[in-house]
């Protein structure tokens, strides 16, 4: 009968933020070894456990004992099996022997054709293997292949040197209720496991049966084994005692705490009110970051002098638990309020000379040279858009500022944050302090664009100089690696472009910022023309973006396929690609824009305009008058925008096209008439792509 199995590793404290990869590596190391040797079922459910200070698994429904195998081995080519007188010869009795069937006779072996010779096979039952003898090897190999951040060199009691993440104590192997014997770093597995180092009954825990391994751990040891139900437990806590605040939880610190307690306890601690004058996010970070604790605000976002912590000790009195935590918590808030009041005695403004001795890139100067490029930027940008000139040069001139600060300098993450705090207490312009902040934005996928058009001049002048720069040092993304993030800068600029309905061309925003690069010659190295480049990789993260909002693949071709040098109204015309596409005469209208497409592309000569004295066919007749007919429905929803009536008033046309290519002879013998049939497609071809390629629709 199948039974569940248990391996544990009972070790010192783990990595926390390797935890939980450790954790999925060696329960899936065991599980896919185990079924690559055929001792699971279809229905083995592997549950993968780790805690501070174990990785385990169990696995239920595994064999004691793989099934026996038939297996066809391929013993010699009859060539050199035989010698020439038909006879077994020396080398076939060496392979038998070497394939443990010494002595076999030849009429046993099945002779069939491989190839373009003939070979010897012989057919076989193996018997299957015991599961210890299989998990030995398969918990080496799970065990040599983790992904250990540090390998850690201890000694064992015995003097014998060995390497893991963290020293092992203990290991547990069951199969039901019978130990199996398995040897790992110089231990030998038992049954015995430990429970939590404070709150367990006893030492060591005996786990009577593998089924019962997460029950007893839970209930004897006080330790729940699974982390994502210790993380689903300190979720529900938290929000139990936030009460009618909000908590700050991100996933990464649950996570983390996560992997820090095995009997996960929240308790409520505070500190000062006078810490509340420092910037909210500075508070937040450096709770959460350097203490791992979980700040409230209020139903408005305004931080609360609370917060919550979680323990690994549950006791009737958390007094010096809470008393301790909040002792702790004191000097890095009091560190922050110094950073803060240290910062707001030099403005921005007076920061900006350092910059000077920050290199940005030893090809592209210092952070000062890249402060004034991308202040050019923004002033052309926010010219083109009729923004205000002098808020956008401002903004993007201070936005760098705050790199320079102390605050910055300990939590580089509050970059920007930082920056719009110190403008604001310096008396600038709101829009000038929120570009400080929103010039980074988005930061990443699906973060909120800039809100105020001094930030939106900022960020894309910022994105689209990082973008231009780095690639034109040579520094583009390869594979997976893009140090510089212009992934992310390059889906930026197309997100603000598109969802801010920028009318700005791509094109002239490149040259724009290749020309600041062509101002400081003599402060850069080296540059080559990346437009061309660049242009194709936004345009691919633009498809990506689009893809992912629900555009299938060809519809996103249709609008992108001929490089549209403007995607404001990118949207819009998939829309209506996406409505033309749900008309019946879609289908064949798509089919003929694509016949028409490769007929004009193996046109050498220049094509005219129609003349209507040539027109012989009554079906070219009917297609030329259908043309003239819709052209001005057509121009005129084009004109206003209106992509989706353009395409509908298009699908009018179906009857006449089809009727055109079943009656008429394009190409001619007639020069003039080919010539003439061919102007009446041209056109037909252009008033059917000026939204969207719709050839791309066909299959």
């Amino acid at each position: 009968m199948n039974q569940t199995l248990l391996v544990e590793i009972q070790t010192e404290e783990l990595p926390p933020k390797a935890l939980v990869k450790l954790g999925a590596a060696f329960a899936s190391g065991i599980a896919n070894g185990l079924k690559a040797r055929d001792f699971l079922d279809a229905d083995s459910v592997v549950t993968p456990h780790a805690t501070p200070r174990r990785l385990a698994v169990t696995i239920t429904n595994v064999r004691a004992t793989s099934p026996d195998k038939t297996i066809r081995e391929k013993v010699l080519p009859v060539s050199v099996a035989l010698d020439k007188d038909g006879n077994p010869s020396a080398p076939l009795a060496k392979k038998l022997a070497a394939l443990g069937f010494a002595g076999l006779d030849v009429s046993a072996l099945e002779r069939a054709q491989d190839g373009k010779a003939e070979s010897f096979f012989y057919t076989y039952t193996a018997a299957g293997s015991a599961l210890a003898g299989g998990l030995q090897e398969v918990l080496l190999d799970a065990v040599a292949k983790l992904p250990i951040p540090k390998l850690m060199s201890y000694q064992r009691p015995d003097g014998a040197t060995v390497q893991f993440v963290r020293p092992v104590h203990l290991l547990l192997a069951l199969y039901g209720e019978q130990v199996l014997p398995l040897t790992l770093l110089g231990l030998d597995a038992g049954r015995q496991t430990m429970g939590h180092r404070f709150l367990s009954h006893g030492g060591s825990i005996a786990i009577p049966h593998a089924d019962q391994y997460a029950s007893v751990l839970e209930n004897e040891g006080k330790v729940i084994s699974s982390a994502e139900a210790r993380k689903e437990s300190i979720r529900s806590q938290l929000l139990a005692k936030a009460g009618a605040d909000q908590v700050l939880m991100p996933e990464s610190l649950l996570d983390e705490v996560a992997a820090l307690v095995e009997w996960p306890v929240v308790y409520e601690c505070r500190f000062e009110e006078e810490f509340l004058a420092v910037p909210q996010e500075c508070l937040i970070l450096t709770m959460q970051t350097n203490q791992k604790y979980f700040a409230l605000t209020d139903s408005a976002g305004k931080l609360r002098s609370r917060f919550l912590i979680v323990s690994n000790i549950a006791t009737d009195d958390p007094t010096a638990i809470v008393g301790g935590n909040e002792r702790v918590v004191r000097p890095r808030l009091s560190d922050a309020k110094f950073f803060f009041e240290q910062d707001k005695k030099k403005t921005l403004e007076s920061r900006l000379p350092l910059l000077a001795s920050v290199v940005y890139h030893n090809k592209l100067g210092t952070q000062l040279d890249r402060t004034e490029r991308v202040t050019t930027l923004a002033s052309s940008i926010a010219r083109r858009l009729g923004y205000d000139v002098p808020l956008a040069e401002r903004g993007a001139r201070l936005a760098k500022a705050d790199l320079l600060t102390d605050m910055v300098g300990e939590f580089p993450e509050l970059q920007g944050i930082m920056g719009t705090y110190y403008a604001r207490h310096d008396g600038e312009h709101e829009e000038v302090a929120l570009a400080a902040s929103e010039h980074y934005q988005p930061r990443f996928a699906g973060d909120l664009l800039p809100t105020t058009n001094t930030g939106l001049a900022a960020a894309l002048a910022d994105k689209l100089e990082t973008l231009v720069g780095i690639w034109a040092i040579g520094l583009q993304p390869t594979g997976e690696k893009d140090p510089f993030a212009l992934r992310r800068h390059a889906l930026g600029v197309m997100r603000m472009l598109v969802e801010k309905r920028l009318p700005l061309a791509i094109s002239d925003l490149l040259a724009e910022a290749a020309s600041v690069f062509e101002g400081q010659a003599a402060k850069v190295k080296e540059l080559r023309d990346p437009r061309a480049d660049v242009t194709v990789f936004m345009l691919d993260r633009l498809r990506g973006m689009l893809r992912e909002r629900g555009f299938s693949p060809n519809e996103v071709e249709a609008v992108l396929a001929q490089n549209p040098d403007r995607v404001d109204d990118v949207v819009q015309r998939l829309e209506a690609v996406q409505a033309f596409a749900a008309l019946p005469e879609s289908a064949s209208l798509a089919a003929a824009n694509k016949r028409i497409t490769n007929i004009l592309k193996k046109t050498e000569a220049a094509i005219g305009e129609v003349k209507p004295e040539l027109l012989q066919e009554q079906a070219e007749k009917n297609l030329a008058a259908a043309i003239a007919r819709v052209r001005p429905d057509v121009d005129a929803a084009f004109a206003r925008g209106d992509f989706t009536g353009t395409l509908k008033t298009l699908a009018q046309l179906r009857d006449d096209v089809d009727a055109f290519f079943n009656d008429v002879m394009v190409m001619a013998d007639d020069l003039a008439l080919r010539n003439n049939r061919l102007a009446l497609l041209s056109q037909l071809h252009g008033m059917m792509n000026g939204v969207a390629d719709i050839s791309k629709l066909a299959a």
